[in-house]
């Protein structure tokens, strides 16, 4: 999933490079429905982790109170598991997180203009207030 996520990040970065407009919109359609597919497998994989987590500190603590190779054994793996569940979690959710501001270039550069800036004064409703 990683790496499909770097390739994907590479394709949109790619497209916004290449300075045309024709076919932005589809590619914003096509870089939606991946990212939803991306926030899917985080939201699978953050409860992968916590259960694995969870199931971790069960345990360490089943080691602490009834010491045996076996538990500790099991309890060093599942320990491992998590950690390495930790790592790729991590990496997932920066990889979504990249993502989402590749969608904000995407929209702006469809928009012709910066989406992201706050408004400027001439732009400012009067009857909003400040």
């Amino acid at each position: 999933m990683w790496d499909e996520l770097k390739r994907h990040e590479r394709f949109v970065r790619r497209v916004l490079e290449d300075g045309r407009q024709e076919g932005l919109g589809d590619v914003r359609d096509h870089h939606l429905r991946r990212v939803a597919d991306f926030q899917h497998e985080r939201l699978i994989h953050l409860l992968v982790t916590l259960f694995v987590a969870l199931f971790a500190l069960l345990t360490v603590g089943w080691a602490l109170v009834e010491p045996s190779a076996a538990a500790m054994a099991l309890a060093a793996l599942l320990l491992g598991l998590t950690a390495a569940y930790l790592v790729h979690y991590f990496r997932l959710e920066n990889g979504v997180q990249r993502l989402y501001r590749l969608t904000v270039r995407l929209d702006e550069r469809i928009a012709g203009h910066p989406l992201s800036l706050p408004p400027s004064e001439g732009d400012r409703d009067p009857d909003r207030g400040a």
